[in-house]
This record gives C-alpha cells, sequence and structure tokens, in this order.
C-alpha cells in the first residue's frame, strides 16, 4: 500500500534558484496557477452572455457574489463592502485549492501550513492597515478596550495581543487540519481497492461515499474561513 503522506510532499517541476534562495516551481505552485486560471475561465464562461434573467450559468458567479456580498453585510457592514474583492478572491482561492485537490494526481496546496500560513498573515497584516488607517492611533484600543480601567493594562494588554495573534494560527490549523485528514482518509481506503480485486467493489462504494462528503466538507471549510476572515475584518474596522 503507497503511503498516505506521499500526496502531500513538495515536488519541484522547474528548479530555480534565486540569490541561494530556492523559488522552484513545484506541485504546489502549478495548482495555486491552476486554481486562478479555472476560476478566471469558469467565471469568463458563465459570464460570457450576460441577460437581466440570468440562466444556469450565470447565476453560478452571480450567486457567489450575492453569497460573499451578504456575508461582508453581516459581518462587517457597509464599510466592509470596499473590501469586497480582497475577500471574494481569498474565498475563491481557497475553495478551488480545496476542490482541486480532490482530483487523482493533483495536489492539495490549502493541507499545507505554508501556503495557508502566508494567506492567513496576509489577511491580518490587510486588517492591520486597514485599522491603522481608518483609526489611526485608536487602533492601539485592540488590545485595550474602553472601559477597562488602566491599571489592568499589564494584564489585558498581553492577552489581547495573544488572541489577536492567535487568530492566524487559527483560521490556518483548521483548514489544513480538515484538509489534511479527509485525504489520508481517501487515500488509505484506496489502497484496498486494487489488493482486494473483485471484492474492492465494497470499499470503492465507501471511497466514493468520502469523495462526495469531502466536496462537501471542501466548500464548508472556504465558508468557514471567509466567514471568520470577515468576521477578523470587521474587528480591524469597527471600535471595541
Amino acid at each position: 500500500m503507497a503511503n498516505p503522506m506521499e500526496q502531500f510532499e513538495i515536488k519541484p517541476l522547474i528548479n530555480l534558484e534565486l540569490g541561494g534562495f530556492d523559488i522552484s516551481f513545484t506541485n504546489s505552485s502549478l495548482c495555486m496557477v491552476s486554481a486562478v486560471v479555472a476560476a478566471s475561465l469558469i467565471f469568463g464562461f458563465c459570464l460570457r452572455k450576460r441577460t437581466i434573467v440570468p440562466g444556469v450559468a450565470q447565476s453560478i458567479p452571480e450567486g457567489l457574489y450575492s453569497f460573499i456580498h451578504n456575508l461582508l453585510l453581516e459581518n462587517v457592514g457597509k464599510d466592509g463592502l470596499k473590501y469586497f474583492s480582497f475577500i471574494f478572491s481569498v474565498f475563491l482561492f481557497v475553495l478551488f485549492g480545496n476542490l482541486i485537490g480532490l482530483f487523482p494526481y493533483s495536489f492539495t496546496y490549502t493541507s499545507h501550513l505554508a501556503a495557508v500560513g502566508s494567506l492567513s498573515l496576509t489577511a491580518l497584516l490587510f486588517n492591520i492597515c486597514i485599522g491603522i488607517k481608518k483609526k489611526k492611533l485608536g487602533y492601539l484600543r485592540t488590545f485595550l478596550p474602553r472601559g477597562i480601567p488602566l491599571a489592568l493594562a499589564p494584564l489585558i494588554v498581553p492577552i489581547e495581543m495573544i488572541s489577536f495573534l492567535s487568530k492566524p494560527f487559527s483560521l490556518t490549523v483548521r483548514l489544513v487540519a480538515n484538509m489534511t485528514v479527509g485525504h489520508i482518509m481517501l487515500k488509505i481506503i484506496a489502497g484496498f481497492i486494487a489488493g482486494l480485486g473483485i471484492f474492492g467493489i465494497v470499499p470503492f462504494l465507501f471511497d466514493a461515499g468520502i469523495i462526495v462528503f469531502e466536496i462537501f466538507i471542501a466548500m464548508l471549510q472556504a465558508f468557514i474561513y471567509t466567514v471568520l476572515s470577515c468576521i477578523y475584518l470587521g474587528d480591524a474596522i469597527h471600535e471595541h
């Protein structure tokens, strides 16, 4: 049986080095590019003939647009709509990364701490920039909410800072853990199919059921990641 962890190994496809740093184009990079290209092609195809009364194809991108639009309104408010492009891009990047990883011989970049962690840190830095731009020095109130006595600052500030810095960690671990566990299960069960011969139909059916479940998980995790990103953006914009 093949090692179920091999599917998470990053392999260089084009070896590149710049200033002593390895910047090779890997299977992870290929799937990230594939996710962007796939999203662009699907949206381009669905919106090639736009009508006032949308058909099935046009309803897909419009439905996703309305979905993220409503998430921002509910969790951030009207002030958050100006950041729609960023949140929408994050949602599509995670969603397509989750789904592409379900195809044979592909790579699930959302199962790697480096990829998802970088995205989460980017979202954190984005929120910090937005918060400073909107609140100026008042952004420091993030670490000492109004109504807290100044005498408690030595206790409250470290707690708030730890809570603040844990946001990208929680975003990353939740997504990575779900994607990793699901793909390991698929690989292990798939290993029994060929080995059992005619009786392999049983694990095959079980594996097919898990794939359907994994599709649901892929969409659910993209939703959760986006909702939490909206909530954290709302915290950066609004007063405590």
